[in-house]
Formats: C-alpha cells, structure tokens, sequence
C-alpha cells in the first residue's frame, strides 16, 4: 500500500531511541487526549515514516526535518513535528463508525502529508523563518528545494490512498481532491485579504472570513475526521456528520490561530508577538473589533496600512485597540462556539460513544494552545 523501497535508507526515518517515536508505555500511561494521541501515533508513525522512505533523497531529507524527525543534515532529532491531531482525527473517525483503526491509516498518512506539505508552502509564501522552533524549510533548504519537497508530499499523499486496494480508494481520492481545491481557495482568499483596505466597501466582511477560513483550515479537518470512514465504506450520513464536525474544529483552530498571531507569546509560537498584524492579515479578532466599533477600521488603516512597514509603537497601539474592543474576546468565544457545535452534532450521531468521546476530548486541545 504505501511505497516500500528507497534509493538509501535513512537513520531518521526510524523512530527515535530516546522513545519521542511510537511507545506502548505513552499509550499505557498517558490519560485523557495524550494517551489518544500516542495510540493514534504508534499506529500511524510507522506508516508515514515508511512512505516518506519511498521520496527521492533529498527531498525526503527535507520532509523529515519538516515531520522533526531530523535536523538539517540528516541526524535523527528527538521530539517530532507536532502532536498528531489531524491522524489522530482519521483513526477516531474510521472507529467512531465501528471500523478497525487500521482501516484508517492510509487516511491518517494522506491527511498528515498534505498538512506539512501545506505548511511547507505558507512559510514560504509568508516568509515565515521559523517552524516550530527550527528554521523552516525554505529557511533550511533554499526555496526551490522547499517547494519540491511540498510537490512531492502532495503527490505522495494522493498516491497512498488512490493504491488502497478496493472499491473505496476512489472515492477517498474524490474526497481528497474536493478538500485540496477548497485548501487552496481558502489560502488564496487568505493571501488577497492582505491587501483589502481596513475600512470601506471594500473592507473583508466577517462573512467573508468564515468562508475562507472554513475552506483553508476547516476543509483540512473535515476531510481528516471523514476520510477514514470513507475507506471504512460507511454510510454518507456518517461520514458527513463527522465531515462537518472536522470544519467547526477548523474554524476554532483558525480562531485560536489568529489570537495567536496578535498576542501569542514568542516562545510558545515560534514567532514575533503581532506578527498578523505587521502583515496586514484581517484575521478574526481585527474583523470582530471593526464590526462592534466601525470608527476603528480608519485608525487601524493609518496604523497600519501605510506603504511603509508599521513600527512597533504603531503595531502595538493596534493591538491594544483591537482588544479593548473586544476583538480578542469574541474571537475567544467563537472558537468555543465552535468546538461545543462540532460536539453535538457527533453526540446527536448514530456513531460509537466512547470514539465519540475521545473525539470531543481531543478537540479541546484546539482551545488549549497558550492563549
């Protein structure tokens, strides 16, 4: 199913000694969302390093430093690229219809290559240095080799759920191809709304946003948590019901996202404090504000929209208006809106209470992220 051979082998490709990799003792001892997390993990990581074993060398050297796996020149690294929630959504959804987890772990690949494939390229079209505490890829690498290294975790992802063997690859495949156009939509959207004015007709409407951020990060989600059932074979209503309780997460991801990207700690983030906010970005807490007080989008504009980068005073004045309007707040709130929807609408579903459970669970973790 997944691609077997390699022009060599590669030490980081395996799982760390020191037991960052797959560990049954994680998955014994872990409680609540990190003990799923590490199931999800020893199931899926296997998988996934073998399938990155199959790329050209370098880009697959390139791969593995973006997955933590290594560092720049190919020595393994402890630790690994993020917590795995995305897998993790594509092993509970397959279960959560009474599938096997393995069923699910074509999915789980698929969905974890096309998130750091995605990754990959937004540090470079937003010239972001830093990825969770390490140079990124192009900042590594060079561009180009970035953004080959992207391509061919793209294809690769196409390619490991079209090889499942049976009826259902297909319409995997369908499902991954709909979620990749709507990805790439919604990240255009997210590019233009850069150079929107801040006020005006013209000015990006909330309505706006939550399309945007609905096909940029909630189409990702979604098609994570319906994909698995999707190859399990179950029934549309299922695999919908799961489908729209990935976006919701989504749009609270985006949301605690975007309070991130004004008033995340550097530390935390791995990026400038007002890092949204030097970009221009309208992002939810920036609408949120403007819409309860119209008279802010004007100050914001002189701020910040003038052709000349902003300076700090300039950028920290916008932030502080943002939240004594109540932008951080409604943002805040919105994200728990969400994720108490997506909750319900799993819980009102036919679907098995105790994957249901662990779903819910895992989806606090979105709200969870220093803020």
């Amino acid at each position: 199913m997944f691609p077997q051979t390699a022009p060599r082998t590669t030490d980081c490709l395996r799982p760390a000694p020191d037991g960052s990799g797959p560990a049954e003792s994680a998955t014994r001892f872990a409680p609540g969302p990190a003990a799923t997390l590490a199931r999800c993990r020893e199931l899926v990581e296997p998988a996934l390093r073998d399938a990155v074993r199959g790329l050209h060398p370098e880009p697959g050297r390139i791969a593995a430093h973006a997955f933590g796996w290594c560092d720049t020149d190919g020595r393994p690294s402890a630790g690994s690229g993020g917590k795995g929630v995305r897998p993790a959504l594509a092993v509970l959804g397959a279960e959560a219809v009474e599938a096997g987890a393995d069923v699910a772990v074509p999915a789980a690949v698929a969905i974890e290559l096309i998130h750091t494939f995605s990754l990959m390229h937004d540090d470079i079209m937003d010239g972001d240095e830093r990825r969770r505490h390490r140079d990124s890829s192009w900042k590594a690498f060079g561009t180009g080799p970035a953004v080959l290294a992207g391509d061919a975790l793209f294809a690769l992802a196409v390619r490991t759920v079209a090889e499942v063997d049976d009826a259902r690859g297909g319409p995997a495949v369908r499902q991954l191809a709909s979620m990749l156009a709507e990805l790439v939509h919604g990240q255009a959207d997210d590019v233009r709304f850069e150079t929107r004015p801040w006020t005006g007709r013209d000015a990006v409407s909330l309505a706006e946003y939550r399309a945007m951020a609905t096909r940029k990060t909630g189409a990702l989600l979604g098609c994570a948590t319906a994909l698995g059932p999707v190859l399990a074979g179950a029934p549309a209503r299922l695999s919908d019901a799961l489908a729209q309780a990935g976006r919701e997460w989504g749009l609270a991801f985006q949301a605690i996202d975007d309070v991130l990207g004004i008033w995340g700690d550097p530390a935390v983030t791995g990026k400038p404090v007002h890092s949204d906010l030097r970009r221009g970005k309208k992002t939810l807490p920036v609408l949120a504000a403007t819409a309860a007080n119209p008279s802010l989008g004007p100050r914001l504009e002189r701020l910040l929209g003038g052709e000349a980068p902003p300076d700090e005073a300039g950028v920290k004045c916008a932030a502080d208006l943002i939240e004594r309007a109540g932008g951080r707040e409604r943002a805040l709130r919105e994200a728990r809106a969400w994720v108490v929807a997506a909750r319900d609408r799993l819980r009102a579903a036919p679907l098995v209470t105790p994957r249901v459970d662990e779903l819910v669970a895992l989806s606090e973790l979105l709200l969870d992220r220093q803020v």
